[in-house]
């Protein structure tokens, strides 16, 4: 199963709002600290309802730390970011990647974006857009991932 990543989100509505769609997914999600936000935040809460208790999440205490983690498991890190190499939907994913989505307003740093084995963007046609919205990033990352894998039956 793929693996969602947050590198020091900001904003606890969409972080709840990732949770709740990690949730749904049964997709392991992962916070790596330092957060903008405290866990109890109500905002955080109310983004993600009552769905918390069926998310399978892992707060990291540092970037270093979640490397480490994450390097004694198999998968790929795929970092998503503006600055991507290919198209979200021209990569092709398997089934134990770690997909890495940066924080709201500096995205994935220079340097973790060097540690993943590949980086991809979601097409934008609005050159005056920076970005997307990162919930909506995360959601169009991890359906595609789980399109490819044959993840989307019905179960």
């Amino acid at each position: 199963m793929p693996q969602v990543v947050l590198v020091t989100p900001q904003i606890p509505p969409n972080t709840g709002n990732i949770a709740r769609t990690c949730a749904a997914t049964r997709t392991p999600l992962h916070l790596v600290a330092p957060l903008g936000f405290e866990m109890s935040d109500r905002y955080l809460k109310r983004a993600g309802l009552d769905y918390w208790q069926y998310v399978n999440w892992t707060l990291h205490e540092s970037l270093a730390k979640f490397r480490s983690q994450s390097r004694s498991q198999s998968g790929r890190w795929i970092g998503f970011s503006t600055r991507g190499r290919c198209n979200h939907t021209e990569f092709t994913f398997r089934a134990d990647d770690w997909l890495l989505f940066g924080s709201e307003t500096e995205g994935l740093s220079q340097e973790t974006l060097s540690e993943c084995e590949e980086t991809v963007h979601i097409p934008m046609f609005e050159p005056r857009v920076r970005s997307l919205n990162l919930s909506v990033s995360a959601a169009l990352g991890l359906f595609e991932c789980l399109r490819q894998i044959g993840q989307l039956q019905d179960q």
